[in-house]
């Protein structure tokens, strides 16, 4: 998550349209249960929200796999993890990872030396183990996502209003995505494959293809590229997914940031209204970039943010394949891009858009799946259906789909084709009543149960003047804390346009009363804020990563337990601590759960933190800190949890 969304920051009609909101769905439910009588107030709503979801929490005798003993909460510089654990960093910012690069030297930093090394700010995280097909897990590739850069704590004496050209040709090249081959040692400790052939860098200039119903399509043409259909890099890459045909899934998040003055485009054309819509600036970007480079600045490349906002999809097994931007997936901020096959064969991917207000969408192809031909799947996600939610107030919902010519998707409000639908997915999704949430981010589907999980970070807007209120789904004014949405669909097919949902996690302090861990005694669980990545573990665990939990709880984010099943289901413990500044992402674990991976990313970020005086020092205790992946495993050598 970039530091804009992390500090609430909204874009001028940021989610704008005509969707009803959960406050105004949980209205009308809680109306016909006869549970609001007269004008309650917004803690007494909140008080009834909660007893009502106790009421419907089930439990089985079933017993938890988690064997921990929790952490308690650290605002410490170091990272801390359960007695009986150890947590290593494993590859930091600037670390070698091709043949023949040079050491991390940040006094003299050079972005010929950048692209060959570890890029900065480390979010998700995707382990295949090597060979392809196996389930080693002493062996893999890491693929790692680089969402953003802090300069300011990035370069010395930097200065954020006259920023070098050699400064931002740095930060081009810490954008992006890394991938690294990694092993464990006979001592059980992991490092970097140095020679390893499949070690690469993808940055923000490394040439993409664009496919799908977008490519070529008027908008998507510039003066680099009139084709419409190649584009330099891959910008703000957050949450992702893996594919069961060994690709990686890479979604473009917060681009709005890295483009400006949208103010010099006439603010009655459509593509300054869509700018607007994705929260563009009107003057200098933050990090004026457009000032060397020209695609930057959208008076002389009006069309390049629309290439920018896909989700990007990679070969790690092959170091000369071209990245893919996936156009018929949609362009919006996205957060996680998850994989799941319908009983019918065909492939599913749930992804959210990350700011207030915005929507939860779901993808289907055309196609089914072929398990036993790797390279029949190679182009299955340019064909299919992208639907958008729309939560009900029975506790039902539907898919509804983004189809040209479809419902209000015509010619009449402004779409020619199927692509200009999918460049311009926010407003097709206003025109179809989609459901306003707080902040979608990641999305996973259980291994087991089949259910589908949907992380709301937070909405600090909630219940203020001009905005939703407060209800059951969105249980708190000015939501701090966020909270987890269980859906199911229908008939557990992922392939479904209808499903049904339920609250799991209302996050908070558990002395809050209107806070709510699926029905589990609130006197045994950790406090946990701002849920964000989310994973499953063997044994269908829910683990938590959180973001900004030092803004709500001053202190440090970090990463949680929960069951979903069982007697113990709500029953969330902390299991790790991150340091000072920073936020915990990607959390993936080896096929055999022994080893847990995850990023700490932008450690000493702070609105006072420079490279000389930064908030934090870690990993190697002393300036600049460096983003990391750090590897965890039990000094037993037993399963992350249970061990």
């Amino acid at each position: 998550m970039n530091r804009d969304a992390k500090t609430e920051r909204e874009p001028a009609m940021s989610g704008a349209g005509v969707g009803d909101t959960f406050a105004e769905i949980l209205q009308r439910r809680l109306s016909r249960r006869g549970l609001l009588k007269g004008a309650l107030t917004a803690s007494a709503l909140l008080m009834t929200g909660a007893k009502l979801l106790e009421e419907e929490a089930q439990a089985s005798p079933s017993v938890s796999s988690l064997r921990f003993k929790p952490i308690h909460p650290d605002a410490s510089d170091q990272v801390t993890v359960p007695a009986g654990y150890r947590a290593r960093p494993l590859v930091r910012w600037g670390d070698r990872i091709l043949p023949g690069a040079p050491p991390f030297d940040p006094q003299e930093q050079t972005a010929e030396a950048q692209a060959q090394q570890f890029g900065y700010n480390c979010d998700y995280i995707g382990f295949l183990p090597l060979p392809l097909g196996s389930e080693r897990s002493d062996r893999g590739l890491l693929v790692v996502n680089h969402e953003y850069t802090n300069p300011e704590i990035m370069f010395p004496n930097y200065d954020p209003k006259n920023p070098t050209r050699g400064q931002m040709d740095v930060e081009l090249a810490a954008h992006g995505i890394s991938v690294v081959e990694v092993q464990r040692g006979e001592d059980g400790q992991w490092s970097v494959v140095l020679d390893s052939r499949f070690n690469r860098r993808i940055t923000a200039t490394t040439p993409c293809s664009i496919t799908g119903p977008a490519a070529g399509n008027p908008w998507m043409q510039t003066s680099a590229d009139p084709s419409g259909t190649k584009v330099a890099g891959t910008l703000n890459n957050c949450s992702g997914g893996k594919t069961p045909w060994g690709t990686v899934l890479s979604g473009e998040e917060n681009f709005h940031q890295y483009f400006a003055h949208r103010s010099r485009l006439a603010p009655d054309s459509p593509r300054a209204r869509d700018h607007q819509r994705y929260g563009l600036p009107e003057g200098e970007s933050e990090r004026k970039w457009e000032r060397h480079h020209s695609r930057f600045h959208l008076e002389i490349e009006p069309n390049e943010p629309f290439r920018f906002g896909w989700v990007v999809e990679i070969d790690p097994y092959d170091p000369a394949s071209t990245p893919k931007k996936r156009t018929a997936l949609g362009r919006f901020k996205h957060e996680a891009a998850t994989i799941a096959i319908a009983p019918g064969g065909q492939v599913a991917l749930y992804s959210g858009d990350d700011e207030r207000f915005e929507y939860v969408y779901k993808f289907v192809t055309a196609r089914s799946y072929n398990a036993k031909d790797r390279l029949a799947n190679r182009d299955i996600l340019d064909e299919g259906t992208l639907y958008v939610a729309k939560f009900k107030d029975d506790g039902s919902g539907e898919w509804m789909p983004l189809v040209y010519g479809q419902g209000p998707l015509t010619e009449a409000n402004g779409f020619t084709s199927q692509g200009d639908v999918l460049i311009q997915t926010r407003r097709a999704a206003d025109l179809l009543g989609a459901t306003k949430m707080d902040r979608p981010e990641d999305i996973e589907t259980h291994p087991k149960n089949g259910k589908v999980y949907v992380v709301m970070t937070n909405n600090v807007q909630r219940g203020t003047a001009g905005k939703a209120g407060t209800d059951r789904a969105n249980p708190r004014a000015q939501n701090r804390h966020g909270h987890i949405i269980e859906l199911t669909e229908d008939n557990n097919d992922y392939a479904a346009t209808a499903f049904t949902w339920n609250m799991f996690l209302v996050c908070g302090d558990p002395k809050d009363e209107t806070t709510y861990f699926a029905g589990f005694d609130k006197s045994q669980v950790s406090t946990i804020s701002c849920p964000d990545n989310i994973t499953f573990d063997r044994n269908g665990n829910l683990w938590i990563a959180t973001d900004g939990q030092e803004g709500t709880l001053k202190v440090n984010d970090g990463l949680f337990a929960v069951p979903v099943e069982g007697a113990e289901r709500g029953h969330l413990r902390q299991f790790f601590s991150s340091v000072r500044g920073s936020e915990v992402c990607g959390p993936e674990f080896t096929p055999d759960n022994t080893t847990l991976f995850v990023a700490v990313q932008h450690p000493g970020e702070g609105e006072r933190s420079t490279f000389e005086k930064p908030v934090s020092l870690w990993p190697d205790g002393k300036t600049p800190p460096r983003p990391s992946v750090v590897a965890i495993q039990a000094e037993n050598g037993g399963r992350i949890g249970a061990a």
